[in-house]
């Protein structure tokens, strides 16, 4: 109950600070897009459009969170942690889409480069940076193991290189009196958008079809297990994640001929190791006799629909 009460405490503060990022970047907003108007400057605009998903995607990440604190129950008997990879999802498609615009506008004004006022656009630029820097900062910390919080902080990370990139574009063009700069930074913004967004969707897609986690070897993992005495044989297994920081396993265990309380101890070791060396702190094990003979390491239940007319049979070790 302890650590439930410490987590929901961390959970309220990140909301908080997503609340705050949230407000600080809408009002960067309205002074982007007067400024980059009055500036005729894209890369101001460009970030202006950035910060507008940002705005978004925390707010997205705030109800993510909200959610993730609601209790399972028997219609989500995960409860809502799958909600933070939903709000990332929508997150790193969003930046795709941006990253995709901001090629498209770029290609157009390195045909004919506008006039850029590059006082106004370095002035909005460094103001912009220490905001953009600032915001994400507030919500870094929580980032490195929820991936919804993730997603949120690399929008502004994103914004943080913007800025800059509009910076370093302004005094470019002071100094060459090329107008195309303004473009070249803004592919280059687009560019950085693109793969950071692409890692999480990756991430993302793959938690999304319970793929085994990128850090796991399922081999190393069974090999693992069989140094656990009493444990025979490995079969049926399964190794997924409900989100970034909380995996789950199911197996099937083959064991002698034994009793429950021996079993027990058994399971309580492979529980101790699953955690200890894995992370999997939530783990489903069916104790079977060794005459339980498994057919493969991995089940096919596509084959096991198919024979079955498509409804599972329960079978006994």
């Amino acid at each position: 109950m302890t650590g439930h009460v410490h987590l929901e405490d961390g959970e309220k503060g990140l909301s908080r600070r997503l609340g705050i990022a949230a407000g600080l970047t809408l009002a960067l907003v309205v002074v982007e897009v007067a400024a980059g108007l009055a500036a005729n400057s894209l890369a101001i605009l460009t970030d202006a459009a950035h910060n507008i998903t940002d705005v978004i995607a925390l707010g997205l990440s705030w109800i993510a969170l909200q959610l993730a604190l609601r209790p399972a129950h028997a219609g989500k008997t995960y409860g809502y942690h799958r909600a933070g990879i939903l709000a990332a999802l929508v997150n790193s498609t969003g930046l795709v889409l941006i990253a995709l615009g901001i090629f498209y506008e770029a290609s157009q004004r390195f045909q004919r480069p506008p006039e850029v006022d590059t006082g106004i656009m370095a002035m909005v630029a460094a103001v912009a940076f220490v905001i953009n820097l600032g915001t994400a900062l507030v919500i870094r910390h929580g980032s490195a193991n929820d991936l919804n919080v993730r997603s949120a902080f690399v929008h502004l990370l994103g914004d943080v290189f913007s800025t800059l990139g509009a910076l370093a574009a302004a005094g470019a063009i002071a100094l060459t009196g090329w107008s195309g700069w303004d473009a070249a930074v803004s592919l280059l913004i687009g560019l950085l958008i693109l793969w950071n967004a692409w890692g999480i969707l990756r991430e993302t897609v793959h938690i999304l079809l319970e793929s085994t986690p990128l850090d796991i070897d399922p081999e190393k993992l069974v090999d693992d297990l069989l140094q656990v005495e009493g444990v025979r044989g490995v079969h049926d297994l399964h190794v997924w994640s409900i989100s970034r920081s909380l995996r789950t396993l199911s197996a099937h265990i083959l064991v002698g001929e034994i009793s429950i309380r021996e079993s027990a101890v058994i399971q309580a070791k492979i529980d101790r190791l699953l955690c200890d060396r894995y992370g999997i702190r939530h783990a489903t094990l069916q104790m079977e006799c060794e005459n339980c003979l498994p057919d493969k390491l991995y089940c096919d239940m596509t084959a096991e629909a198919i024979d079955t007319g498509g409804h599972g049979e329960a079978q006994g070790g």
